[in-house]
């Protein structure tokens, strides 16, 4: 009866991810990592090939329902596909204590902004400069695809939140530029060899299938309800993770 806690998991993940923006591959990582015992190099493989279907089901989806911003989603596009690639060759030459350091700051920062934004900024015009951060946000995402296997949509994300998209554009935009960045990543990882596939496939179908109903239940979502409780629950849980990534280095 693994497959079906499995198919149950993938899809809860699924569910949550396309409906807040991210991509699922750093939940399944960490799933894969401390669940199901598999070794980092292992589970960052299977994260991305349980991730990626779901990812251009959940895209498709919010084009359907017209929520996607593609002007600034394809100027994060342009750098954070090419960041992908140098992620993944610099990879193996990073030391992880560094590593790991880098990530957390930048996690952290990105979600203390998305919580001053949105508490304590009460200015509604538009961001300036606003394709050159675009632009800043893909490459964060993109090398944080290529050197550890995420999917990258925490940087995504809390980048179109900044940039002041409201939380259903801002996902729905996020799912479509992680489609670009996790296929990048997902060919680099695949040329290893090290997925583990009796698991992956039990994941990607409930994931499958948790995407599928994401953007059709967000349809029905109070907009202003989504943004008032969305928007912290990001920053706080960014914030969150920078914080838990460096703990075990003290």
């Amino acid at each position: 009866m693994e497959w079906v806690t499995l198919v149950v998991i993938g899809f809860l993940v699924g569910l949550l991810v396309i409906s807040t923006g991210g991509g699922g591959a750093a939940i399944y990582l960490g799933i894969l990592t401390s669940i199901f015992g598999l070794a980092p190099a292992v589970a960052a493989s299977t994260s991305l090939v349980t991730a990626f279907p779901s990812l251009i089901v959940g895209a498709y989806g919010h084009y359907r329902t017209g929520q996607i911003h593609f002007k600034v989603g394809n100027q994060m596009l342009i750098t954070a596909v090419p960041a992908t690639v140098v992620g993944a060759l610099i990879a193996p030459y990073i030391p992880n204590r560094p590593y790991t350091w880098i990530v957390a700051i930048i996690l952290a920062g990105l979600g203390v902004q998305i919580l001053i934004k949105r508490f304590l900024s009460h200015n509604d015009r538009p961001v300036k400069h606003q394709s050159a951060q675009a632009a800043l946000y893909g490459v964060i995402s993109g090398i944080l695809v290529g050197v550890a296997g995420l999917s990258g949509g925490g940087p995504i994300i809390a980048g179109l939140l900044v940039l002041g998209l409201d939380m259903l554009p801002a996902a729905a935009t996020s799912s479509y530029v992680l489609v670009g960045t996790s296929l990048i990543g997902l060919i680099f990882h695949l040329s290893a060899n090290n997925i583990d596939w009796s698991i992956g496939l039990s994941l990607m179908i409930g994931a499958v299938v948790g995407a599928f109903c994401a953007p059709r239940l967000l349809a029905h979502v109070n907009p202003t309800k989504l943004n008032d409780y969305a928007k912290p629950f990001i920053g706080i849980m960014l914030l969150f993770m920078g914080v838990r990534m460096v703990l075990p280095l003290f």
